[in-house]
């Protein structure tokens, strides 16, 4: 691994609590595993890993104020659910903080939480390693996305957006309208290859 990616490591080491360090470097080693299989860029694919949940460990207060130095706009939903303030404001950081120049990189980390329709084979694979890497292991269908990865990413993150939908389809106000649409949007395209 180069000096930059070494560096970074230091950085979130200090920076996240221990389980978020652990969970980040799990993200980081799966979205290479996924990069090198798809044949995407692996020290992007490193990057966006290691970053992906660089603002994640602030106080709720710090991330408001973060986001208004930054001038990071916020939906009413995110407002009201502000676990998902960390992907915009972490994609901020990375820029401003840690110097991040690439455009790929700092998207793959704004839609990791709640995904994007026609998501670029980056966005897909941080999106992906957050939910399948090896620490996680409360997710339903999860040894079928861990599969599904590695042959196809629209598919691994249809099935992933279904089974968040079905998750939180008991409280519908934390549904991220966002995660609806890329759910959609990648079912759509799944019926359509599939017909």
């Amino acid at each position: 691994m180069n000096d930059k990616i070494l560096d970074l490591q230091k950085k979130m080491k200090k920076k996240l609590n221990e389980y978020r360090y652990e969970h980040t470097l799990g993200v980081m080693y799966t979205s290479a595993a996924l990069a090198m299989r798809h044949g995407v860029d692996l020290e992007q694919a490193l990057l966006a890993g290691l970053l992906h949940d660089c603002a994640k460990c602030y106080s709720d207060e710090k991330k408001f104020e973060l986001c208004e130095k930054y001038g990071v706009e916020l939906t009413e939903v995110e407002r009201q659910n502000t676990a998902l303030i960390h992907a915009k404001l972490g994609a901020v950081l990375a820029r401003e903080k840690y110097e991040i120049d690439s455009e790929d990189v700092c998207q793959a980390i704004a839609t990791h939480t709640t995904g994007a329709p026609a998501m670029k084979p980056l966005q897909q694979i941080v999106f992906i390693a957050d939910y399948i890497e090896p620490h996680r292991d409360r997710a339903r269908h999860l040894d079928e996305i861990r599969y599904e990865a590695f042959q196809n990413l629209d598919q691994a993150c249809e099935m992933i957006l279904s089974d968040t939908l079905n998750y939180l389809s008991d409280s519908p106000n934390t549904v991220d309208p966002m995660t609806q649409e890329t759910y959609e949007y990648y079912h759509q395209k799944g019926e359509t290859n599939n017909g």
